[in-house]
């Protein structure tokens, strides 16, 4: 699994010209599923990225998570994460089909619920535009 997180003031998603997710400041989260990924993996990722401590606190300084502040998370399914571009054209057989990825995308939506935090999501395989409003900036990488 990996997740490219990013500090945001905000975020929305729009899919069909329709805005389906929309979040304030908090977590704007790219999600890749890969194919020897487990729902022990999804336990394991969802506690690190809602314990990860990048928001500020009031002097500034990156020592709160996303639950000390009470922010917002957008996650967004990103098969492309597992590119492999040694080629000219990429190849994706490292990101797991859908038939395994989707089930798993949504039960990471779930634990990251649990949190309390709002949640918002794009839509699982459709073409979607996303706008953000980066804070700091700060992006972090986290893999299994």
């Amino acid at each position: 699994m990996k997740l490219i997180i990013q500090r945001v003031k905000n975020a929305s998603v729009t899919v069909n010209d329709q805005i389906v997710g929309s979040i304030n400041q908090g977590y704007f989260v790219l999600v890749g599923i890969g194919q020897h990924d487990t729902k022990e993996t999804i336990e394991e990722m969802s506690q690190k990225l809602l314990n990860l401590r990048v928001m500020a606190d009031k002097d500034s300084k990156m020592n709160l998570s996303v639950i000390d502040t009470h922010g917002e998370i957008l996650l967004i399914s990103q098969f492309t994460l597992y590119a492999d571009a040694s080629q000219r054209r990429p190849s994706f057989i490292k990101a797991a089909k859908p038939e395994i990825s989707q089930p798993l995308f949504d039960y990471f939506v779930e634990k990251v619920k649990e949190s309390g935090l709002k949640v918002a999501i794009g839509v699982f395989g459709a073409y979607m535009q996303i706008e953000s409003m980066a804070d700091g900036p700060v992006t972090i990488i986290l893999e299994n």
